[in-house]
């Protein structure tokens, strides 16, 4: 809510979905779903399955996206990752392609899948919220697989220029 300080949410039109952990109860999914059989859009921030948090995995907005747009029928716009969209803003207003950029993250799903079908390298780490076999279990699989951020620039540095 504090990315919507100063709007007045009295009289909802949409839904927004982002990481809320606190805003995940039945609650507030219930006046969400609500909204949208009334009619409301679904915009999903992005729908990661899970993120980690100090005291391990937690689930992401993604499960609860996924669980509104199923009660509503209604599908979710969603403006972050994975979707090509994402990954071409990031390099918008930057002199080069996306075959030329190279996207490192700790999300096979998400972070990789989604930069490698914008048509970018993805390296993913095995660092964060990575798990054993994650290089293997999605379609397509990373460019490249490094046990770290560093060693992915190392990797970057070495062989990509």
């Amino acid at each position: 809510m504090e990315d919507f300080k100063g709007l007045s949410s009295d009289n909802p039109n949409s839904v927004v979905i982002g990481l809320a952990p606190d805003c995940f109860n039945n609650e507030d999914m219930n006046k969400a779903f609500r909204l949208l059989v009334d009619g409301c859009p679904l915009i999903a921030i992005h729908k990661a399955r899970y993120y980690k948090r100090k005291d391990g995995l937690a689930l992401g907005p993604g499960p609860f996206v996924t669980a509104l747009e199923y009660a509503s029928d209604v599908k979710a716009l969603v403006v972050g990752k994975p979707e090509k969209t994402f990954f071409h803003s990031a390099i918008n207003g930057f002199d080069c392609k996306p075959e030329e950029c190279v996207m490192i993250g700790d999300d096979a799903r998400d972070d990789i899948g989604g930069s490698q079908n914008a048509g970018m390298l993805g390296i993913l780490v095995k660092t964060g919220k990575y798990r054993d076999g994650d290089e293997s279990k999605f379609d397509p699989i990373p460019f490249r697989t490094e046990s770290s951020f560093e060693a992915a620039v190392d990797y970057i540095l070495e062989k990509l220029q």
